[in-house]
């Protein structure tokens, strides 16, 4: 099981990272160049920590899915992915902007991607992740 966790956590973190080039490095960039004094300037830019934080959640959701939900289909980590992605897109979208000055369409794309990149976590968990096999004379407690 562990190992399929650690391939599900690499194709997700490949996934995500392609959509947030995407979305963030090209849909919204006129909307972060609206709000630049909002943001870190690119040479001040943690690339790393950001890598380093998207494999952790990946690593943290998929996680989730492998060792707490059951039965392990398609079907089951797709709810679990719908009912996590609309409490941290939430979070993620609405939340920032509660705090920060940023346009509510952002706040909308936030809640979106977020959205999205989980229900996309949850197919793929669902996907990959499988019930481990039973050894003979393995008994149900």
């Amino acid at each position: 099981m562990f190992k399929q966790t650690l391939v599900t956590t690499v194709v997700l973190f490949i996934l995500w990272s392609v959509i947030d080039f995407l979305v963030h490095g090209i849909l919204l960039q006129s909307a972060y160049q609206e709000t630049v004094h909002l943001w870190r300037s690119d040479d001040e830019y943690y690339a790393m920590l950001v890598s380093a934080v998207t494999l952790i959640y990946g690593f943290c959701v998929v996680s989730i899915d492998s060792n707490f939900i059951a039965p392990k289909s398609l079907t089951t980590g797709f709810n679990y992915c719908v009912a996590l992605g609309a409490g941290v897109s939430a979070l993620v979208g609405l939340g920032s902007f509660s705090y920060m000055p940023i346009p509510f369409s952002l706040a909308i794309a936030w809640f979106g991607v977020s959205f999205i990149k989980l229900v996309a976590a949850g197919l793929v968990a669902g996907y990959v992740v499988k019930e481990p096999a039973t050894a003979i004379g393995d008994s149900a407690i």
